[in-house]
């Protein structure tokens, strides 16, 4: 059995930079060097370097995608996605595959798009019947209403840069005069801001997957953040619980998964999702949807991987073979 050549690719054009670092570092660290031949292949500083399991790096030929080494030129058979923000999580990165015709496991293009921009998703999302926060759209440049905004979403509010993760450029407003001040902070990180109503209720995570060529939702995590809210610290320096499974009630587990499904299936996402919800008097209200969810010791997909007793290694080989159209870890790559 030939092994098929894997490209584990990270980096970022924004601030997840070194957190796609991390995720596809695990990724590339736990994939079987007797099933496959990795190369881990970050996007810094406006190009790709390839490293191999031994240290070694490579330049890659933007071209076609193609690793340089001193005498020859390696093709890649299936790319896994571990690019957090733009352009691994934006569809710019799933189009330029596309025409390459190099199989990948995130979504296609315009799924990847729609996910990432927050204020498209939850508008297509909220006309399938799906809650979300009530919320106000401000782009740079255009007048700001500080009086107007807060008639519509209230105080304590939340205001996040639309086209961001990990919780760059998110601030809870507590006060009027502290709106415009977190604007400001936000706008440094997008041009586009979407301002919400801080929704009071447990919040869960919830991760989707494809697996074995059927969408399965995996263990409801709850978080508990020591900080006012799921910020970066609480999510990536322990300043936070994260309780998988949630202990919820049977009738919240049940809708919160139906409809975790339906987001997955309704975007036609593929791969690894996550979605964040506030469960308001016990009804899931959408927060965000992400298609490459961080993959590090510390993110909440591989913990809920583990509670459901898939370990890394199937969960990612499970994600490359469906990528290739292998329905089944059992089935021998051809």
């Amino acid at each position: 059995m030939q092994k098929k050549r894997v490209a584990v690719v990270c980096g970022s054009f924004g601030s997840e930079a070194a957190i796609s670092r991390k995720s596809g570092e695990m990724v590339f660290r736990t994939l079987s060097s007797d099933r496959w031949e990795s190369y881990l292949i970050e996007y810094k500083d406006q190009q790709w370097i390839a490293e191999d399991a031994s240290g070694n790096t490579y330049t890659v030929n933007k071209g076609d995608f193609s690793i340089n080494t001193e005498d020859r030129s390696l093709s890649i058979d299936v790319v896994f996605n571990a690019m957090h923000g733009s352009p691994g999580e934006d569809g710019t990165l799933a189009g330029y595959f596309q025409m390459l015709n190099i199989p990948q496991t995130s979504c296609d293009p315009y799924a990847a798009a729609l996910t990432f921009n927050k204020r498209d998703c939850l508008s297509v999302l909220r006309g399938q019947g799906i809650p979300t926060a009530r919320h106000f759209e401000l782009d740079q440049g255009t007048p700001i209403d500080p009086e107007k905004i807060l008639e519509i979403v209230g105080l304590p509010c939340f205001v996040k840069a639309n086209r961001s993760g990990s919780s760059f450029g998110v601030y809870k407003v507590h006060r009027a005069e502290d709106l415009i001040s977190s604007i400001e902070k936000a706008f440094q990180e997008d041009s586009q801001l979407i301002i919400e109503e801080a929704l009071e209720g447990r919040e869960v995570s919830v991760g989707v997957i494809s697996w074995q060529g059927d969408i399965r939702v995996l263990p409801i995590t709850e978080i508990v953040s020591q900080n006012d809210f799921f910020d970066y610290a609480a999510k990536y320096e322990g300043l936070s619980e994260e309780i998988t499974p949630a202990q919820i009630p049977d009738t919240w587990q049940k809708q919160i998964e139906t409809v975790s499904r339906k987001i997955y299936q309704n975007l036609g996402l593929k791969g690894f999702s996550r979605s964040e919800f506030i469960l308001k008097d016990g009804i899931p209200h959408l927060l965000e949807v992400n298609t490459v969810p961080g993959l590090t010791a510390e993110s909440i997909l591989p913990q809920q991987a583990q509670v459901a007793e898939i370990s890394l290694s199937d969960l990612f080989d499970n994600a490359l073979f469906e990528a290739l159209g292998i329905e089944t870890l059992t089935t021998e790559i051809p």
